[in-house]
Formats: structure tokens, sequence, C-alpha cells
């Protein structure tokens, strides 16, 4: 009865969230939800880490977000095999009571969101990494790399592949994730670059 309420709950928070689509902002939700355009950001992002960090410090640091993006990735996948708990473009009475659906297929099973911790962890890995040269500040880079997590996280629930909670577990996993690759790279540049 307590998951049952639950889910009701998340179920009404996520309709009421993915109800807000229109013509302008579903192309810009299903572009944010898209991997491939990462991968060009993550590109820039790297060259930017050893660029401003050094080539030891900056391969630490683009090293330790590639752990975190993968440990994001495989303990998502582990939770939605082992939760199994329906997508709502999967499930009917999802369907029924009106969302809307950008996108279709891909897996069965939708907790937690693999996206959200992706783009949370690294948010907060790469952000904590430039912090690694203790003479740049990089608010403005936090600003714009949180708000892309954001962007990415919320596209889900838009594209109709993710629940809120989902979207919701997937981030606070992503951070704690990205704090503990971030903390491993920093005690590794300290036991390792002189």
């Amino acid at each position: 009865m307590f998951w049952q309420n639950i889910h009701d709950i998340d179920q009404q928070i996520t309709l009421f969230i993915n109800s807000f689509h229109s013509a302008w902002s579903d192309p810009v939700m299903m572009l944010f939800s898209h991997v491939r355009i990462w991968f060009p950001m993550y590109g820039i992002i790297a060259a930017l880490l050893f660029w401003r960090l050094g080539w030891k410090k900056g391969l630490i640091t683009v090293l330790s977000c590639v752990l975190c993006v993968v440990l994001c990735d495989q303990t998502a996948n582990l939770f939605k095999d082992g939760i199994a708990r329906l997508r709502p473009c999967q499930d009917q009475e999802t369907i029924s009571m009106g969302l809307y659906m950008l996108e279709t297929g891909g897996g069965l099973y939708g907790f937690f969101s693999g996206h959200a911790a992706n783009s949370f962890g690294f948010a907060v890995c790469s952000t904590m990494g430039f912090r690694n040269d203790k003479r740049l500040k990089y608010r403005g880079y936090a600003a714009w790399i949180f708000f892309w997590a954001f962007m990415v996280s919320i596209s889900r629930i838009f594209v109709g592949k993710h629940y809120f909670g989902d979207v919701l577990v997937g981030a606070i996993f992503g951070i704690l994730f990205g704090l503990l690759c971030a903390w491993l790279a920093r005690f590794a540049i300290r036991k390792l670059v002189k």
C-alpha cells in the first residue's frame, strides 16, 4: 500500500511535468534527451581540463569522469533489471491517463534514470575536477553544466521515458558517484602528481 501511494504521487507529478509540451519545447527536450549531442561537449570539456590542469592532473581528472559515467550507467542498469519498474511509456495505466510520448521503444524498465545519473555525475565530477587547480574560478562552468544536467534529466520526463522519481533517484546516485570519483581523483593527484 505504501509503495502504491508513492507510485501514484510519482505518476501524478510525472503527468503534470509531461503536460507542458509545446511546438517549441518538444524539439528542445528531444535534443537534450539524445546522447549523441553529449559527446562533442564531453570532448571540449576534456580538452579544457587538459589545457587548464596540465596533462597529468588532466588525465587523472578525465579518467575520474569516465569512471563516474561508467559507474552511473552500470548501476542504473542493475537497478532497472533488479527492480523492474515499467517506464511510463510502457505502462498502459500511465498512457491512458494522458502521457505525451515523444520517444518510444527503449528498455522495458526505467528505475532509475541512467541519463540523470550520468549527467549529474559528470557535472559534479568535472566541476570538482576543475578545482584541482586552485587558481581557477569556474562558477560559469558550474552554472552551465548543472543547467545541462537538469535539462537532460527533465527531458526524460517530457519525452515519456521516465517517471519523476526515476529522474530524482538517478540525480542523487549521480551526485554521489560524482563526489566519490572526484575525491578519488583528488587523492590520486596528491599521491601521484608532484
